[in-house]
Order: C-alpha cells, then sequence, then structure tokens
C-alpha cells in the first residue's frame, strides 16, 4: 500500500502548477538540483571538514575533487570531501570570497554560527529592527540570538531606505561589535560604503574590531548575477545568505567570508583576519552536528548554475519584472513602502490603499491561486493582523512570466482588492465564491503555460 504522503505531494504538485507562486522567498529548482537531493547521500554521516589549506589553487575545480586528507570524524569520506570542496570552491568563486562554509542547514542557522564565531554574551550588535523590514534572526525578541546577545534596532525613512543618519548614531553611540545589513522586507540596495565607514569610525573610537555583516538571503542571487552590489566587494567581512531563494538552489545556508582560512581543529587568535575559520568552528562543532551532504551536493550544483551566463539573463529579469509590477501596481491605485523597488521584492501597504488588512488580502488572493504572505509595516503594532502583504518576482520568473503576465497580475490582484472591500471579512469572502472562482480559472489557465521545472 502506497503511503498517503505522496498522495499530499501530488497534491501539492497540483497547486504549484496551477497556481503562481509571488512569495519573495521561493523559488523553483531545476531537475538537477532536485536529483542531487534526493541522491543516496542522505545515508553518509560526515561530522567534520574537507582538507584544502596549503594546497595551491585549490579553488580551481580539478584541485578541488581530488583526494586530499580530511577533518572528518566517520571514514568513507572521499566522495563527500570532494562534493563538499567543489561546492565550497564554486561558492567563493560565485561571491568574490576567501572562503566559504556550505554545511548551515538554513539561514538563521548561518547567522547563528556568525554570532556565536565573533560575540559573548552580552555583546552589542546592531541591525535593521523587525517593523522596519528586518529578519527574526536580526533580534527580535522571541528568538535565542535577543536573550543570548544585545541587539539594537535601526529604521528606515519614510521613503523606505536605511536610515543612515540613525545608524550612525547608534553605532557610535553602542559601539555594537556587528554592524548586520539585512532584511526580509526592504526594496533598496545599501550602500555598502557608506556602512562601512561607519564601521570604521567605531572601531577607531572604541578600540576594538567591529565585525561588518550582511545577510543578503533574499538578494543573493541578484549579486550573484551581477545586478546587486555585492558587500564582499565593498570591505564586508562575512556575509550570510540562504540558498533558496533568488539563488534558486535547495534549502539551506551559506557563510562566506574574507581573511586567512587555517585547519579548523585548532581556535585561531580572536581577529577579523582569522574570521573563516572561527566561523568554520562555530558552525561545527559549535551549533551543528552532522552536515546534509545530499544538500551540499544540491547547493553545488546550484552554484554551477549561477555562474553560467544565463543565470544572469535570469537575475535582470527578475529585477525588471519586479519593477514592471511594481508600476501597474501603482496605477491602479495601490501604495507601496518605498514607491517601489530596486530589487525582487514588492510590499503594498493593502490598509492605506484599500481600508483592509494583509491577512484578508492575503486569503482573498489564496483562493485565486496567486500565493503571498501578510506582512507588517513600520508603522504596524499588531504582527498577526499587518497592514501589508510582501510579494516578488523570483520563482514566476523562473516559470518564464515577463511584462505582458506582470501587467495581467497587476489586473487580477485589483480585482481581488475589489473584492475584499466588499466582503469586509475573510468569512464574507465565501459570498464571493463565484467572482473569485472565475479570477482562479484565469489564473490556472495562464500557470499551466510556463510549466514548473522538475514537475
Amino acid at each position: 500500500m502506497k503511503d498517503p504522503v505522496f498522495d499530499l505531494i501530488n497534491q501539492e504538485k497540483t497547486r504549484q502548477k496551477e497556481g503562481l507562486e509571488l512569495i519573495p522567498s521561493e523559488n523553483y529548482v531545476s531537475e538537477t538540483v532536485l536529483e542531487a537531493m534526493g541522491s543516496i547521500l542522505t545515508n553518509k554521516y560526515s561530522e567534520g571538514y574537507p582538507s584544502f589549506q596549503g594546497i595551491p589553487g585549490w579553488k580551481e575545480s580539478k584541485i578541488a575533487t581530488e583526494i586530499l586528507p580530511n577533518y572528518r570524524y566517520y571514514g568513507g569520506q572521499a566522495n563527500i570531501d570532494r562534493i563538499e570542496r567543489l561546492a565550497i570552491a564554486r561558492a567563493c568563486q560565485l561571491f568574490h570570497a576567501d572562503h566559504a562554509n556550505v554545511q548551515p542547514h538554513s539561514g538563521a542557522q548561518a547567522n547563528t554560527a556568525v554570532y556565536y564565531a565573533w560575540l559573548k554574551p552580552g555583546d552589542t550588535v546592531l541591525g535593521m529592527s523587525l517593523p522596519a523590514g528586518g529578519h527574526l534572526t536580526h533580534g527580535a525578541k522571541v528568538t535565542m540570538s535577543a536573550k543570548v546577545y544585545n541587539f539594537i534596532g535601526y529604521g528606515v525613512t519614510d521613503d523606505g531606505d536605511i536610515d543612515y543618519d540613525e545608524l550612525e548614531s547608534l553605532a557610535l553611540e553602542y559601539h555594537p561589535k556587528i554592524i548586520l545589513i539585512g532584511y526580509s522586507a526592504f526594496m533598496k540596495i545599501p550602500d555598502f560604503d557608506r556602512i562601512a565607514t561607519i564601521r570604521d569610525r567605531v572601531a577607531n573610537e572604541s578600540g576594538h574590531e567591529v565585525l561588518l555583516m550582511a545577510d543578503m538571503a533574499h538578494v543573493a542571487g541578484l549579486i550573484a548575477g551581477g545586478v546587486h552590489e555585492n558587500p564582499l566587494d565593498h570591505g564586508f567581512d562575512v556575509m550570510t545568505t540562504t540558498t533558496h531563494k533568488t539563488l534558486r538552489g535547495p534549502r539551506g545556508g551559506l557563510i562566506l567570508s574574507r581573511g586567512k582560512v587555517t585547519s579548523p581543529l585548532k581556535r585561531p587568535e580572536h581577529t577579523l583576519d582569522n574570521i573563516p575559520t572561527l566561523i568554520d568552528r562555530a558552525v561545527f562543532p559549535g551549533t551543528q552536528g552532522g552536515p546534509l551532504e545530499h544538500i551540499i551536493a544540491a547547493k553545488a550544483v546550484a552554484f554551477g548554475e549561477a555562474a553560467r551566463p544565463d543565470f544572469q539573463e535570469y537575475a535582470n529579469s527578475i529585477v525588471n519584472n519586479a519593477k514592471i509590477l511594481a508600476n501597474e501596481l501603482i496605477k491602479l491605485d495601490f501604495i507601496l513602502q518605498g514607491n517601489g523597488t530596486d530589487n525582487h521584492l514588492i510590499l503594498i501597504d493593502v490598509q492605506e490603499s484599500f481600508g483592509f488588512d494583509g491577512k484578508l488580502y492575503e486569503r482573498a488572493l489564496d483562493m485565486v491561486g496567486l500565493t503571498l504572505n501578510a506582512n507588517s509595516l513600520p508603522h504596524d503594532q499588531a504582527a498577526f493582523r499587518p497592514s501589508g502583504v510582501r510579494l516578488g518576482t523570483p520563482a514566476i520568473t523562473t516559470r518564464g512570466l515577463g511584462a505582458t503576465e506582470m501587467k495581467q497580475l497587476a489586473l487580477w490582484m485589483k480585482k481581488v482588492a475589489d473584492i475584499c472591500i466588499e466582503a469586509g471579512s475573510e468569512e464574507d469572502l465565501a459570498k464571493f465564491s463565484a467572482e473569485l472562482d472565475a479570477i482562479h480559472d484565469e489564473v490556472r489557465t495562464l500557470a499551466l503555460k510556463f510549466p514548473v521545472p522538475g514537475v
């Protein structure tokens, strides 16, 4: 008898094929990434690391795949080591890094490891506040990191950009050990040079080294594709990211760093120059056990795909689609945070636009096969009934949608907004089932013209 789990998987396949994914943190992986994720590498325990220290040219694929000594706690690692070194080499080349740790299970784990590598309990971190568009792992009170470290939050200006004056003022007041630039709902490209200058001022005044960290989980694919600035090219020490958003790889995390790469068996001096090794030790054994080598193999495949010219075209199309969609929404009286976007993210203030909250709009759009998420805005007080919704273009761009489809999406979203105005509540959406079903049929017809990779 077949496990009913597979029936549910098939139902999810149907949902993905017949709907359009607008959540900006979601994407579709290639068939080769899927193949690596489903491989027998999941059978192998590989605690520890492959070795490449002292090997000239190790970042070249020929060297990266040779059999070399390792720092593992189990035998039988020859193939695992070659795969992981290849993933490391490809990540370093893609993002101009001196070192990459490809073992974090998620972006949250990657951030946790960097904190653990550089901070002591009670040390101060300056990061974007959650209401302003930051991430939970940047100091939200409900997280473990906020109970261990002292997070100070900076905000954004009325036009949606980072409030650099506030950031600088807070940095000079609190002398943080980490200045963190990162977000999950921010539509601008940060001024990395200005932030690096602020870090230097803090370091000079405080007398201690300050780690400059960028959490680029949302825009890593845009960086790889050359349509977004790379913080590592502007004096940042560390960049963390997930591998599954715009980067279009498997679900997981990645830590990129600049500095010396030495053996992880011995703790080096606590300096910025040694941050790559401090991070390796913080990932294992500091915060994780056995790495997921089937996922690391899929990361290696995704990094290889991201290095191809067609990925640059894809990254450019993500941004173009987002700008077109944002402009079409504005024409239809949607009020957008920041009045548009410079990346793939769009944040709509539906409360200000039409007088209802983000949860109602999320539910109504879900009923027509358009998936996005309710999202707080800087002025919101209640996270469970936020004023806005967040959407983006990575997944629909992967499927091949372009300018014409962006205009159609905006029209559907306006029709659904009009229905929400009349309904007034999620319970009363049922009264408009006929109208919503008609839109759903149109969405399904369009979605089926653009196949989901591997489905």
